[in-house]
């Protein structure tokens, strides 16, 4: 297998998985400066405080974007094993 696919099959399954986690860590992400703010405003330092609301709002965030992730993974899939054949000649 020439080195161009492998580094075309390594590329495309990066970005792919990069597109998948992007809707969680993004949410964990904006849900952690949020309260970092109110942390700060505030000025109670507990770190407990950030678990809980962090992963609800990844939980809510997977349950919204499971449909649309399984669609994603799926085609990538598809065109991965559609594209074994050529790959082997």
């Amino acid at each position: 297998m020439p080195v161009e696919v492998v580094l075309e099959l390594v590329t495309d399954a990066l970005k792919v998985a990069l597109l998948v986690s992007a809707p969680m860590l993004l949410t964990a992400l904006v849900v952690g400066i949020i309260i970092s703010l109110f942390q700060s405003v505030t000025q109670i330092q507990e770190m407990t405080l950030t678990f809980i609301p962090k992963i609800l709002a990844t939980f809510l965030a997977l349950v919204i974007t499971l449909p649309w992730m399984i669609q994603t993974l799926m085609d990538y899939f598809s065109r991965l094993f559609s594209a074994i054949p050529g790959m082997l000649s």
